[in-house]
């Protein structure tokens, strides 16, 4: 069975330097509109910029202003020609099997962010993931819909639950998350921080929840592909191609061709990635 390093975390969380400004533009706002005449709208539209960036900055799934956000795998993967493949939104009864044929004919392993609800109606499933070599990584508890406008509290509860029902399953606690959808707020990462948990977002994504034509995920992952890309597809709420199957079940092969051709294999997280909080 697969085992995650764990470690203590710092007791202090790191604030992003975004957010400290953010701090700074509020207490200058409130200073200016107590102090100075007329000030008072001015220092209104300052506040309401402020957090119309810090929106914005949590709907761009990539983007690092809210804390850190593994976009590429680590230098070390990258020169041994390692790439990512995650399968997202599983585990689903029809699809993930054929998903787990599939890798194991490729001779591949890949990590599979889990609705943990899903996870916990099909334990027998996750534990054949797991036993197959692959990763199984944190990817909320319900994956709701508005994920990104929770507070601190609902945040701990949907990813420290998530995070309590896959290690049950498995026996071994992720230490990547995947927010749904990608889109988070300033009160994730704390929550990250004290679990020891990467955010993990991608280089590339398929867009293979949308798109029924195998060719046009392909080119959409494979276009520049190269060492270090971490790679988006999905299992669960996938989209069917002509032939009525999961549009990832006809990428993968194709993609393990380009692969091969540029010299480029795929890693777990757990392989590639080393934890939030290494042991000093």
């Amino acid at each position: 069975m697969l085992s995650t390093p764990t470690a203590s975390p710092p007791t202090r969380w790191p604030w992003p330097p975004l957010l400290r400004a953010s701090v700074g533009v509020h207490a200058a706002a409130l200073g200016a509109a107590a102090l100075l005449p007329g000030a008072a709208p001015w220092a209104l539209g300052a506040v309401v910029l402020n957090h119309v960036l810090i929106t914005a900055t949590g709907l761009w799934p990539r983007s690092e202003g809210l804390g850190p956000n593994v976009q590429r795998l680590p230098p070390a993967a990258v020169a041994r020609g390692a790439i990512a493949v995650t399968i997202d939104d599983g585990p689903d009864a029809e699809t993930t099997p054929l998903v787990l044929d599939t890798l194991a004919a490729l001779g591949w392993h890949a990590s599979f962010f889990c609705i943990a609800e899903r996870a916990r109606q099909q334990p027998a499933l996750v534990r054949r993931i797991v036993a197959a070599g692959h990763d199984v990584q944190n990817h909320s508890a319900h994956h709701r819909h508005h994920f990104s406008v929770m507070g601190p509290r609902a945040l701990e509860r949907e990813v420290g639950d998530a995070q309590s029902i896959l290690a049950d399953i498995t026996g071994c606690r992720p230490h990547a998350f995947r927010a749904p959808a990608g889109l988070r707020n300033p009160f994730l990462d704390p929550v990250l921080h004290g679990l020891g948990l990467h955010l993990v977002s991608w280089t590339r994504r398929g867009f293979d929840t949308r798109e029924a034509d195998p060719a046009r995920v392909l080119a959409r992952l494979a276009r520049g592909l190269a060492g270090g890309d971490i790679l988006l597809l999905h299992d669960g709420h996938a989209r069917r191609s002509g032939s009525g199957r999961a549009v990832l079940l006809d990428v993968l092969p194709a993609l393990a061709e380009r692969c091969r051709g540029a010299g480029l294999h795929p890693e777990t997280l757990t392989a590639a990635l080393p934890p939030r909080h290494p042991r000093p």
